[in-house]
């Protein structure tokens, strides 16, 4: 079983990290240490224009915390990092309108 498989079995998705870097090699680099540091699912990239590009990542406040802050580290080393956040508990109406929720 996948952990994309296993996050939607366990309805555990209920918080939202995200990195924001400049430069899509630190998003790559960030994106990878996310996926490998915790229970997370990669849900949405996003360029956001002037070289700054955004990852979002969903799982359990304590998962999206730990991959945050593994991404912010790995991306760290190979660029510049702008933003790292999470939100725990988004607001459903976030899903209606941002790229942000668990793909089937």
């Amino acid at each position: 079983m996948n952990p994309s498989e296993t996050l939607r079995q366990e309805e555990s998705v209920d918080a939202l990290g995200m990195i924001e870097t400049k430069g899509l090699v630190a998003l790559i680099e960030a994106a990878d240490a996310m996926v490998k540091a915790a229970r997370v699912q990669l849900v949405a990239y996003k360029q956001i224009g002037a070289g700054y590009v955004t990852a979002l990542v969903r799982g359990d406040v304590a998962a999206c915390k730990a991959a945050t802050d593994a991404g912010a580290a790995a991306a760290r080393r190979v660029g510049e990092v702008i933003a790292v956040h999470v939100i725990p508990r988004p607001h459903g109406d976030l899903d209606a309108v941002f790229p942000i929720q668990v793909r089937e």
